[in-house]
């Protein structure tokens, strides 16, 4: 994870889990509900702003940023390249010109190759419609931003709790409010803009750098700028891939990102769990070369003790997917189920998932990835229980590619697995 010394940004490599030091599951956006159905086929499921392919394997469509007589790069997507990946162009410096949106991320990950395909820089949005109990990045589930605590930095000089006398809080066993959050041992008050005002305070006095914001506030224009210092790495075949959280929780400032990183040339991808309103899908997909889509759980009551919420709308923008999928100016799509012991990974689980993808696109591919035990060392960090008390170990390759059987033989012709 990435911290705040003054204002300069520095990197903490071993520490990228590092995270909130208390996180309620009150913290929680309401329940979802199902949109209602919108009738439309495989052949209405071209976007407003979509471009169609040519002949000549262009693009036509709707004037914007995204259209362009540009060749495309080696480095570049189908759907992205407005000039070569090795430098930028009109359309970028349009870009510049353009508003840019503002939005929260908690980490930007470099040299990634498990995020799409090539080298990849990926992003981390803040924020999460769902409260899966394994959640592998379980800092990213609040949408709000809060301080964190890294115990092993702390030299207890105890300058934050001198601050924090003389702003009148009492801290430690002095007083601990019901509601009030403990960080080290100062509280913290979400939406409470004094005290967020104080913990500005503290941050900036804390010499270690053992107290830290968990996220951050960004402009498109100014994460994209970021992104694209990246632009060696994505000359053979690399990119941007968003992933949180949820970034669909974001929709414009995800587009916008996305969008500039279009019209550098570069590849994009997106990581998602659907959970979202279809607008907010459809706000991002024009500016997008691969959808990473999550399905977790099919059943509908296992997927609410699971994570909190009903699938209707997953299961509704799946579906959309899936269609979309089918036609020649859709972004690709990958479908991904990870396997959790005792939650996904079941027999039934799968084979459910897998006949209702076959039943839309039967030759959409299907990705399973393999249980990851080093989420479970977080949770200490977050004040949140995980969800196994002996952590199980990853999948062997047998038991791995009997999954892969069974998604085949419920109908899908492509299916493999990241181990």
């Amino acid at each position: 994870m990435q911290e705040y010394e003054g204002k300069k940004m520095i990197s903490h490599p071993r520490e990228k889990v590092s995270c909130l030091q208390a996180c309620h599951a009150g913290d929680a956006p309401s329940r979802l509900s199902a949109p209602a159905p919108s009738g439309k086929g495989p052949e209405n499921l071209k976007l407003p702003s979509q471009r169609r392919k040519t002949s000549s394997g262009g693009f036509t469509g709707p004037q914007s940023i995204l259209n362009s007589s540009a060749p495309l790069s080696e480095g570049g997507g189908p759907r992205s390249g407005r000039g070569s990946v090795g430098g930028r162009n009109n359309h970028v410096n349009r870009l510049h010109s353009a508003k840019a949106e503002q939005g929260t991320i908690f980490d930007v990950r470099r040299f990634s190759t498990h995020d799409g395909a090539g080298i990849r820089t990926t992003v981390f949005f803040k924020g999460c419609p769902l409260q899966c109990k394994w959640c592998h990045n379980p800092e990213g589930i609040a949408a709000a931003r809060r301080p964190l605590f890294f115990e092993k930095r702390c030299i207890g000089c105890q300058l934050c709790e001198t601050a924090a006398r003389a702003a009148g809080e009492l801290v430690g066993a002095e007083r601990r409010s019901e509601g009030d959050v403990l960080v080290r041992s100062i509280p913290y008050r979400a939406g409470d803009a004094e005290n967020t005002t104080l913990w500005e305070r503290i941050i900036e006095t804390c010499p270690s750098g053992a107290l830290a914001w968990d996220s951050r506030t960004v402009t498109s224009a100014a994460l994209a700028d970021e992104l694209l210092r990246d632009l060696p790495f994505f000359r053979h075949g690399g990119g941007v891939t968003l992933s949180g959280g949820e970034p669909l929780l974001q929709p414009a400032f995800a587009a916008d990102v996305l969008a500039r990183a279009q019209a550098a040339g570069v590849h994009t991808a997106i990581e998602t769990a659907l959970a979202v309103p279809e607008a907010n899908l459809r706000i991002v997909l024009p500016h997008l070369d691969h959808v990473f889509a999550d399905c977790k759980i099919f059943d509908r009551t296992a997927h609410i003790a699971a994570t909190g919420v009903p699938n209707d709308i997953i299961l509704a923008n799946l579906r959309m997917l899936l269609r979309g999928a089918r036609t020649a100016d859709f972004p690709t799509v990958t479908i991904r189920t990870p396997l959790i012991p005792q939650f996904t990974a079941t027999d039934g689980n799968i084979a459910a998932i897998a006949r209702f993808l076959a039943s839309e696109n039967p030759a959409i591919h299907y990705e399973l990835l393999n249980y990851n035990p080093l989420a479970a060392a977080k949770y200490h960090l977050v004040g949140r229980a995980y969800c196994f008390d002996e952590n199980p170990q990853k999948y062997t390759k047998e038991e791995m590619h009997h999954f892969v059987a069974i998604a085949q033989n419920a109908g899908l012709s492509n299916v493999t697995v990241d181990e």
